[in-house]
């Protein structure tokens, strides 16, 4: 949805990425909010949360030794420094906005799947679930960034309507509330689905998967330029910067009258060994 071409130079290429401050930021304090409830309730302090820092930043590193060329140049430490003490604002910021000591999540970091009628499979990971003593559910997703403003917010909510619609294939709930805690500017967004939300966001997925059978067959990637290419790793390779893309790593099939707009294309053209599988991050 924000590039086509992008989503080929990931999905189909391969290509690397260099690590983010910020996106390694928003993974450590998702790890360190996901860490504080394994202890009691009384226990899910400020304090406890900011503690749990640089354990969890060990566990990264080992993990993901290549994170550890974000700070190669920091020799006196003084930048990384910085970046742990913005991690412990963020934690320290979801404290005004929820109260751990109030919440005992069903779920933690779920990885979910399930397949549609059309055989296209949706998965994704969840922060946390919520489950009300009534059975209501609640799906939460922390950010790390700052709110969007109003007409930019269908974005994000797509996500959140991604995951309840994959909760709804998969055990029959439609989910009661879904809730954006935005640790970045101490907002929260919060949206009630119905079913027919659901129903168009699954109708939204098929016409999606549909253009990316298509373009995956016909090689017929095209950029979207935006804003966001400012922070792309890959402006060498894009026709946009004047670069020219690898060459492309499958076989293609000419496209057919009507098809130069990545459109819609028939179930008969899903070919084996081919990706059927839409996630949600």
């Amino acid at each position: 949805m924000q590039c086509p071409l992008l989503y080929r130079f990931r999905v189909i290429d391969k290509l690397p990425e260099k690590p983010s401050e910020a996106a390694t930021r928003g993974t450590l304090v998702h790890a360190v909010l996901e860490r504080l409830f394994d202890a009691p309730a009384a226990d899910r302090t400020a304090p406890r949360a900011r503690a749990l820092i640089p354990g969890q930043w060990d566990r990264l590193l080992e993990a993901k030794p290549e994170l550890g060329e974000l700070f190669a140049d920091d020799a006196e430490g003084e930048r990384l420094s910085r970046w742990l003490g913005e991690a412990e604002r963020l934690v320290e910021r979801w404290f005004s906005l929820e109260d751990p000591t109030r919440l005992e999540p069903a779920e933690r970091e779920l990885f979910v799947e399930t397949e549609l009628e059309s055989g296209l499979r949706l998965r994704g990971v969840i922060d946390r679930i919520d489950v009300a003593p009534t059975g209501d559910v609640r799906i939460v997703d922390y950010k790390t960034g700052k709110a969007p403003r109003p007409e930019y917010a269908e974005g994000p909510l797509f996500q959140m309507k991604f995951y309840a619609l994959v909760i709804w294939r998969l055990k029959g709930i439609v989910p009661r509330r879904l809730q954006l805690v935005y640790l970045g500017s101490g907002d929260v967004l919060t949206y009630d689905p119905v079913v027919a939300d659901l129903e168009r966001v699954e109708r939204k997925l098929l016409a999606l998967w549909e253009a990316i059978a298509l373009a995956t067959e016909t090689g017929d990637w095209r950029p979207r330029p935006t804003k966001l290419c400012g922070w792309c790793d890959h402006q060498a390779v894009c026709p946009e910067f004047g670069g020219t893309p690898p060459v492309y790593p499958l076989s293609v099939r000419p496209a057919e009258s009507g098809e130069g707009d990545q459109g819609r294309m028939g179930p008969d053209r899903a070919e084996a060994g081919r990706p059927v599988a839409l996630e949600g991050r």
